[in-house]
């Protein structure tokens, strides 16, 4: 039995750090602590590196790692590592029992990516994916037995309902400003409803695509939106609660998301959504109450995002049936605990081979 609770985990280097939030790293923490809960003897291994392209070093680093797990030992590894990893992991797993945590299939955004992650997934005895999506886009890219492809959507913690505003007009984007986050459709739909009142605070780490974020601070001034468009940086813990309690909106406007836990962060403070319909966020909006607690917009269509927030800003009627299935969906929404009992059955499984 001592066997089944003792498990070796592989992150990316920097998961805590209050500078870099992402949605990936939040899930491997509370999946950990949540193990850990469970009773879990988790044994953590940090690797630095640009993950998923890795130097030379990086890639020496794993391999110390993983050659220093007992034989027989499950290894739990992160996605971001394990698909561009597979020099290491591949001939690995014969000795010690493999588990990939998939947040974002790389070959899905990088074809030439596709044939490392797949013989590291193919080697894996199980995978776990944060989304049904996710799953299906595995299952369809690589020969996987389904039996082995496992789904622990993210949980998420229930909070205060965020008052609301009368005229909606508090809009946040929460998400690292990034060129696939979709940041620069935003600001192009708002441009087209600058005639209407909102206020617009972008939340997200400044530092991932540097050349992204000058070109929004242009399209800011070039449009005269400096004094209702804010990129604020990074906000975790209280200051993002903050954030959440003075939203009327979540406006999510990405070219691709596994899941999109900012949108299960919002409808757990009662906070309607606009995101665009990409990957599971169909999932992670869900249905409650009389509907849909927000609004699906094709990717990629400033236009679409510019009706859909003239709609939300000018039809009270609207809103009002919006709050009303985001308060029912708050209910329905499941616990990291639930994740972390996901994740725990599938390392059981797969320790008790």
């Amino acid at each position: 039995m001592r066997a089944l609770r003792e498990i070796h985990v592989v992150v990316p280097a920097g998961i805590d750090d209050p500078l870099l939030p992402s949605g990936g790293n939040t899930y491997d923490r509370r999946v950990l602590d949540g193990l850990r809960a469970l009773g879990w003897q988790a044994s953590e291994h940090p690797v630095p590196g640009r993950w998923p392209h890795p130097d030379a070093p990086a890639t020496a680093c794993l391999a110390d790692v993983v050659a220093a797990v007992e034989t027989g030992s499950v290894l739990l590894v992160d996605g971001l590592v394990a698909s561009a990893a597979d020099a290491v992991l591949v001939p690995a797993a014969d000795r010690v029992p493999l588990v990939v945590v998939v947040h974002l299939p790389l070959g899905v955004s990088d074809p030439s990516a596709a044939a490392a992650e797949g013989r590291v997934l193919a080697a894996a005895a199980a995978v776990v994916t944060t989304s049904g999506w996710t799953r299906d886009v595995l299952l369809d890219a690589y020969a996987l037995a389904p039996a082995a492809v496992h789904v622990a959507r993210p949980g998420v913690d229930r909070a205060r309902v965020a008052a609301g505003g009368p005229d909606g007009g508090r809009l946040i984007c929460v998400g690292a400003v990034t060129a696939l986050k979709g940041q620069a459709d935003l600001l192009a739909a708002l441009a087209l409803v600058d005639d209407l009142p909102w206020s617009c605070v972008l939340v997200g780490a400044l530092t991932r695509e540097p050349d992204v974020v000058d070109g929004l601070r242009r399209r800011v001034a070039s449009a005269a939106l400096g004094d209702r468009v804010h990129l604020v940086g990074p906000r975790v813990g209280a200051d993002l609660e903050r954030t959440y309690a003075a939203a009327d909106l979540l406006v999510l406007p990405s070219h691709v998301e596994t899941y999109g836990m900012v949108v299960t962060e919002a409808l757990a403070r009662g906070v309607p959504v606009l995101a665009t319909d990409v990957g599971g966020v169909r999932e992670a909006v869900g249905q409650a109450g009389d509907g849909w607690p927000g609004l699906l917009v094709p990717a990629g269509s400033p236009e679409a995002l510019a009706v859909a927030l003239r709609s939300w800003l000018t039809d009270g009627a609207l809103r009002e049936r919006l709050r009303r299935n985001a308060l029912a969906r708050r209910d329905t929404l499941s616990s990291w605990s639930e994740t972390a009992g996901h994740v725990s059955a599938v390392l059981e499984r797969v320790g008790g081979r």
